[in-house]
């Protein structure tokens, strides 16, 4: 054993370096202890960070696919306002049906399972979560179609052919009641609103027949495709956006903030405490996953 020493070059007994080692916890005490602690961090990621969704229909193909699974920043509105051009995931009003029948839960065990399942992220969806590109925004105006069958916001057509790769037909006449029609008459976007559409035209249930949809009922923005693992890919604002005039009657203010391709805002350091608490078990298991509706 090394002894320190004293100015007089004598041991000192108060400085004398021991080494000791701290009890280690059995694994039957410690694993409960962390699936609790992984438990909590997951339903505080699930609820304020990211949640994963699962894509159960095809009016987002072929940007989406029926069974991919989207990473959705439920964060970064709540620093600036939704872009044209971004993918959002956002509760449907009561004019918006859905697609997809869910059927309700029966029994204690049904329910008590779907409720454990929807606060970690991976339940059957309970409410209208509906998923969409956001094309025009409060104040805009919106319209189909030019003399080639382009959509119009505020007089700038755009060129989606880089993610609408299955359009409506230009001879079906207009109807409220359905949203086959690729034409529609012009809106203005009314305040606190958005105008969207899914990439499938011919068979996406949007606001050409259902509406507008409120920017509070936005829960978040698809930023990437995390599954299947031969799909991975980021969602980035397509390049035509950038080209659309301001609204007519827009005035000056404060700039927007400009989307960014990983959802605008950088979530590195929760996920960082996620993953350094769980790697003491050597244990993890994926994000939970959550049902869309077309």
């Amino acid at each position: 054993m090394v002894q320190a020493l004293d100015d007089s070059g004598a041991a000192d007994p108060w400085r004398r370096k021991t080494r000791r080692t701290r009890p280690q916890m059995p694994l039957w005490q410690e694993l409960p202890l962390l699936l609790v602690v992984a438990f909590c961090l997951a339903v505080l990621i699930r609820t304020f960070l990211l949640q994963a969704f699962f894509i159960p229909s095809g009016s987002m193909e072929d940007t989406l696919l029926v069974g991919d699974r989207v990473v959705v920043n439920k964060v970064v509105y709540t620093v600036r306002e939704p872009e044209r051009g971004e993918v959002v995931v956002f509760r449907g009003t009561d004019q918006w049906v859905p697609q997809v029948d869910t059927q309700p839960p029966t029994g204690f065990v049904d329910k008590l399972g779907r409720t454990v399942g929807d606060l970690v992220g991976v339940g059957r969806p309970g409410e209208k979560d509906f998923i969409k590109r956001v094309i025009a925004l409060p104040g805009d105006r919106v319209s189909c179609c030019d003399d080639q069958g382009r959509v119009l916001v505020n007089g700038t057509p755009l060129d989606e052919s880089a993610y609408v790769l299955r359009d409506s037909p230009l001879d079906l006449p207009p109807n409220a009641q359905e949203c086959r029609s690729r034409r529609f008459e012009e809106i203005v976007v009314p305040p606190g609103q958005m105008f969207v559409l899914g990439d499938h035209r011919l068979v996406s249930q949007d606001a050409r027949c259902q509406g507008t949809v409120p920017i509070d009922n936005v829960v978040g923005r698809a930023f990437a495709v995390v599954w299947p693992s031969s799909r991975w890919h980021s969602l980035p604002v397509p390049e035509t956006f950038a080209t659309v005039a301001p609204p007519p009657a827009a005035t000056g203010g404060a700039a927007p903030v400009q989307p960014t391709t990983d959802g605008g805002v950088v979530l590195l350091l929760p996920i960082a405490t996620t993953l350094s608490l769980l790697a003491r078990s050597g244990r993890w298991r994926p994000a939970g996953q959550r049902r869309l509706l077309p």
